[in-house]
């Protein structure tokens, strides 16, 4: 059996167990968000350093930290375990101490949804179900498309028709059935919870699904596994529905309750200038539901969050901080990163980067920091906002002379 002691409202504390309601009675599905909590007794006996370094190199390896009986929790796989990248050159252009970058972009659909998603399908294997949906910006998608097809379960997807065209590509090639809404994000998300309750499918949703945060938190859990003796002072983090973040924090802080670590580290949520509700949540303690505002990155595109509660109460209670960047901030960081390190990321996921000079502009980092950057989602996801970022190719007769004249500009 799982190690899930119960689940907590997040706004008013009521208790849950495992087997009943899935958002709080009484606060209602907007607000009463539950978060899943474990016996960190328990799993302190065998989540050992020692343990940990005779196991699968994927998210897997947590498995006492996720909400899976044993039966349901695969013993490998490919996905997690990504790369932990020095980035001195890129440190230094941003003007702190240390950089690492955390590429989640190497997992198998391209993003950090990866996690929560294999998760998700499996947590629904163990219900008995036959089918899976969610409604999703993109990456959600795509990742579920991906762990779908290959356990073998029908999906269904609700994309906005901002979908980015790699992302649809992506979800078709899976298999899955796919409803682009000519819509908002909001609009398909409320569509699909009508679908899943219409049909029965199993709700992916993480507003909705609490168990869905545990497949992120396990970016938490490696971040503190691959930095064990060597902290960072900073986790950042680009910000959309918010439970990103907070599934990162809670990671890093089960690793310190079970003793795999010792130390914690700040959280750096960052948002788009254009739409950071969560921002001016940890601000004011509440969320502007008049959902306005927009950002060219699709990924965190999403005026109303419906975890920004849980993503408030994870930077906070990590000593952390928000900050806003522009949209030309993201595009400047999509170029530095990829020029400076050789990684490739989608707009969103170099949204991190870009806090960073936010993070210093506002005073909180400073020359000697330490900053672990997660890159949730690789470049090719989304073509046309990279090509926005970095420009198009020189375009040349095929002639010598051409190729000089491009030459000595670039030298000039």
């Amino acid at each position: 059996m799982s190690l899930v002691g119960k689940l907590v409202c997040v706004q008013c504390g009521a208790e849950y167990s495992e087997d009943g309601a899935w958002t709080c009675s009484k606060c209602g599905p907007d607000e009463g968000i539950l978060d899943v909590q474990f016996d960190l007794v328990r799993a302190a006996k065998t989540l050992t350093r020692a343990g940990l370094a005779t196991r699968t190199r994927s998210h897997w390896r947590y498995r006492e930290l996720l909400p899976l009986d044993e039966a349901f929790c695969p013993s490998d796989g490919d996905v997690g375990w990504t790369p932990l990248i020095e980035a001195p050159r890129l440190a230094a252009a941003l003007g702190i101490g240390r950089l690492r970058l955390k590429d989640d972009g190497r997992n198998p659909s391209g993003s950090f949804k990866d996690r929560p998603s294999s998760v998700g399908v499996m947590r629904a294997l163990q219900e008995g179900a036959k089918s899976i949906a969610c409604a999703s910006t993109g990456n959600a998608a795509s990742s579920l498309g991906r762990a779908a097809a290959a356990a073998g379960m029908s999906c269904y997807i609700f994309v906005p028709k901002s979908c980015p065209d790699g992302k649809l590509a992506q979800l078709l090639a899976y298999g899955a059935c796919v409803f682009k809404v000519m819509g908002t994000y909001a609009e398909a998300y409320e569509l699909c919870n009508q679908a899943c309750r219409e049909f029965g499918w199993y709700n992916r949703n993480c507003a909705i699904n609490p168990y869905l945060v545990e497949g992120k938190k396990t970016g938490g859990l490696e971040v503190a596994e691959q930095c064990a003796d060597d902290p960072p002072d900073w986790v950042a983090a680009s910000v959309g529905d918010g439970c990103s973040i907070a599934g990162m924090a809670t990671g890093i802080a089960e690793m310190k309750a079970v003793g795999v670590v010792s130390w914690s580290a700040k959280m750096l949520g960052v948002q788009a200038a254009g739409v950071a509700p969560v921002a001016e949540a940890m601000k004011t303690g509440r969320l502007d539901r008049a959902g306005s505002g927009t950002t060219y990155a699709d990924s965190i595109n999403c005026p109303v969050p419906r975890n920004w509660r849980k993503a408030v109460n994870a930077v906070r209670e990590s000593g952390g901080a928000y900050v806003t960047v522009s949209d030309e901030e993201i595009m400047e960081a999509v170029r530095a990163t990829g020029r400076l390190t050789g990684v490739f990321a989608e707009p969103a996921a170099a949204t991190s980067v870009a806090g960073i000079v936010a993070g210093r502009r506002a005073g909180l980092l400073d020359g000697k920091s330490s900053v672990v950057a997660m890159i949730t989602g690789n470049g090719l996801k989304d073509i046309a906002g990279a090509l926005k970022a970095v420009g198009g190719p020189n375009e040349i007769r095929p002639e010598l002379g051409e190729v000089r004249r491009v030459v000595e500009g670039r030298k000039g």
